[in-house]
């Protein structure tokens, strides 16, 4: 009687090949899982304006920037301008405001040369869930390119017979820290001038500069120039003015009278810069 051949069994190669199956699929689940992790937690980027790039509930914060060149300014302060704007720009965290403005010396008031928000250039995001190289190139050529030229048209002169900085910073106040949206942003203005206020309320070139803030109290111009901050902070960047090789006003009481001018219109007086060149 012939002798039964043992059958073979069907699953003898399952070993390996069923390994790599299950492998594979692992690989599959956590990739997955992984992508899954990176789309919920990274924080949800807000909808933005067409418009002012800004998010739609408001901006994250307003930094305002006010250059003041009713009187010529010199190369070597023009220069130190130039760079500190430029890094104003490029440090500006995303979803904040920029608005730079000069002295609308005719109007009374100030004039927006720019005012977006940085949409954020890219960096940090996630190559998972978005395209860092779009919005790098969308905060070159819609924030970063038109601030740079409205920065430089700042500097060019508007001289005239009057600086009306008080309205222009209460114009500022009514149109960038007013509303209901901005309330909880974080707020700051930047005033680049020599802070000489001259209009026909009140003159600081007059009465031998009597820089005395109770002379300003007794003006009309207290009244009218009278402004809600908000509490922003104000930072000045400080021009010196000279006569005959000397400063025009004492420096040090000129920027106590504006200290006591920012915290009587509720605003926090943020500190002094004194730029170079006269």
């Amino acid at each position: 009687m012939a002798r039964r051949r043992p059958r073979q069994r069907k699953d003898a190669g399952f070993g390996w090949a069923g390994l790599a199956g299950i492998l594979l699929l692992l690989l599959a689940i956590a990739s997955g899982g992984a992508l899954a992790y990176f789309y919920f937690a990274t924080p949800a980027r807000p909808v933005l304006d067409a418009q002012t790039l800004c998010p739609v509930d408001g901006p994250k914060g307003i930094t305002v920037v006010l250059v003041d060149t009713s009187d010529d300014l010199p190369e070597t302060t023009q220069r130190e301008i130039l760079g500190s704007l430029d890094d104003m720009i490029t440090t500006l965290p995303p979803y904040y405001r920029l608005d730079i403005r000069v002295l609308d010396i005719a109007g009374n008031r100030s004039r927006s040369l720019f005012s977006k928000c940085n949409p954020g250039d890219g960096a940090g995001l996630s190559e998972w869930t978005d395209n860092p190289r779009i919005a790098r190139l969308r905060w070159i050529e819609d924030f970063r390119k038109p601030a740079a030229a409205a920065m430089k048209s700042s500097i060019a002169s508007a001289k005239a017979n009057s600086s009306p900085i008080m309205a222009a910073i209460q114009d500022i106040a009514i149109d960038q820290f007013s509303s209901a949206q901005s309330q909880d942003a974080r707020k700051t203005l930047y005033v680049i001038s020599d802070m000489i206020e001259h209009t026909r309320d009140y003159s600081q070139y007059v009465r031998a500069g009597d820089l005395s803030f109770q002379r300003y109290r007794q003006s009309p111009a207290y009244l009218k120039f009278r402004t809600d901050l908000h509490g922003a902070t104000v930072i000045i960047r400080y021009v010196t003015r000279q006569v005959n090789g000397q400063p025009l006003l004492d420096g040090a009481r000129h920027m106590e009278f504006w200290k006591s001018w920012i915290e009587d219109n509720r605003g926090i007086f943020g500190g002094a810069k004194r730029l170079q060149g006269a």
